[in-house]
């Protein structure tokens, strides 16, 4: 059967709640971002160059979409660009490496210098990324582009020392509180800049803040109000939004049903037609991306049309990709819902 709609109508259909004659297929960039080697050695656009050029970055997402089948176009290629912005050293990595925080910038949530507002939407980084989505958007405009967000939680643990932070949400509860909401504001700023400039869609990955991780008591208090005032802002601004949650949900299912976005995606580990049912919400992934990596590629595509036939909303990988998966195994998940 034909396509009805371009990927842009279908996705943007998908997260307003409306029907469309088959479910999505994309990898939304910065955690979940399908800027594998097999693409990078096919077309010689490479990390870590990608990083910090913004040229480069937007050849580089336009080889993943072209190649993998996915049907969306995200920057950035990591989880990096707001920590840095704040303060943080990273390692940029290599090719088959992603960066990461080399460093925190502080060792407790009472040392944090409060920089103004706009510090992560003005730096460098961000410049980099926002260039990159506005000439993206202006090459594809049946495409839609994804602006890639690290969470409050994740991006507060990435400035101050995680294991520290972690244990003064308990000792020093109100300090850190006044962290999550200095950084949330620094994320609005950055993620309004985004879809101003061509997002289409705004991913927001939020790894540190699982179930296991917080608990319950800590993800209502800690994690859900920052994720809702942040994904408010975007709605506000006409622009809707993904959340990606890492791990089991099963004993946080309560909180994820109070969450303000259009879709919420998963871990491989979570039975998303259960998950859909229970929330009575719009859902998204979940191949494993473990399978991805090792599996072959016709059991990749007897999982993906597994989801398919179950319903669920978005298909994509579950989590974030290993650099050495191969082409082919994405391929395989594309195809088993393009058809």
């Amino acid at each position: 059967m034909a396509d009805t709609f371009s990927p842009r109508e279908r996705l943007l259909r998908t997260l307003d709640g409306k029907g469309t004659e088959r479910p999505p297929v994309i990898c939304p960039g910065g955690m979940m971002n399908a800027a594998i080697v097999d693409v990078m050695t096919a077309t010689d656009h490479t990390l870590p160059s990608a990083h910090s050029d913004w040229r480069l970055m937007a050849e580089l997402a336009d080889d993943v979409a072209r190649l993998t089948g996915f049907e969306n176009i995200g920057v950035p290629f990591c989880m990096t660009v707001e920590a840095e912005a704040l303060g943080s050293d990273i390692d940029f990595g290599s090719l088959e490496c992603e960066p990461k925080i080399a460093r925190e910038v502080y060792g407790s949530v009472e040392d944090v210098n409060f920089l103004e507002r706009g510090a992560v939407a003005k730096s460098t980084r961000a410049g980099t990324v926002i260039q990159a989505v506005s000439e993206l958007r202006r090459r594809n405009p049946e495409i839609p582009v994804i602006g890639s967000v690290t969470g409050p939680v994740s991006t507060s643990a990435s400035v101050v020392d995680p294991m520290t932070f972690l244990k003064q949400l308990r000792k020093s509860r109100e300090t850190a509180h006044r962290v999550l909401d200095y950084v949330t504001e620094q994320l609005i700023d950055y993620a309004l800049l985004l879809a101003e400039n061509g997002a289409s869609v705004i991913s927001i990955a939020d790894p540190t803040a699982t179930g296991e991780i917080l608990g319950p008591r800590f993800f209502d208090e800690f994690a859900a109000p920052y994720l809702n005032k942040l994904t408010d802002a975007i709605l506000a601004h006409g622009t809707p939004v993904i959340i990606h949650i890492c791990g089991d949900v099963n004993m946080i299912k309560p909180s994820l049903a109070k969450l303000h976005s259009n879709a919420l995606s998963v871990d491989a580990m979570v039975n998303l037609k259960t998950l859909k049912s229970e929330l009575n919400a719009t859902v998204m992934g979940n191949v494993s991306t473990y399978l991805l990596e090792l599996g072959k590629a016709n059991a990749v595509e007897t999982s993906t049309r597994k989801l398919v036939s179950d319903g669920i909303d978005i298909i994509s990988p579950a989590c974030g990709l290993g650099t050495a998966t191969p082409l082919t195994n994405i391929q395989a998940l594309t195809s088993a819902v393009r058809g």
